[in-house]
């Protein structure tokens, strides 16, 4: 793995998916979610799984860089892909949060 993706990857992959959950959202409210016969609760069981499912990726990234097959020679680059890595979790988790826990459309 080259040092730019170790850098980039966590982040790219919070953007894709804080893009995708709010599309999705957008999607459960709009009148193409009710004229596929699906209700909120499917909406809302989607935006979860989409959620988990990107949280969890954000952990395999973290993980993945702190093991030995994927680390940096450069202890620079170790520090700071496991700092972005942290912060992509952490900026998933709070990010997305509220498309999970608050009302699906208002």
């Amino acid at each position: 793995m080259t040092d730019i993706l170790r850098i980039s990857v966590p982040l790219t992959a919070w953007l894709a998916a804080f893009s995708a959950v709010y599309g999705l959202q957008g999607l459960v409210c709009s009148q193409r979610w009710a004229d596929a016969g699906l209700d909120l609760t499917a909406g809302r069981i989607a935006m979860m799984v989409a959620w988990a499912a990107a949280v969890a990726l954000q952990l395999v990234f973290l993980l993945a860089l702190r093991s030995p097959r994927f680390v940096s020679r450069s202890a620079f680059v170790r520090w700071v892909s496991l700092m972005l890595a942290i912060s992509a979790l952490v900026a998933t988790l709070w990010t997305l949060l509220p498309v999970v826990t608050t009302s699906a459309c208002l």
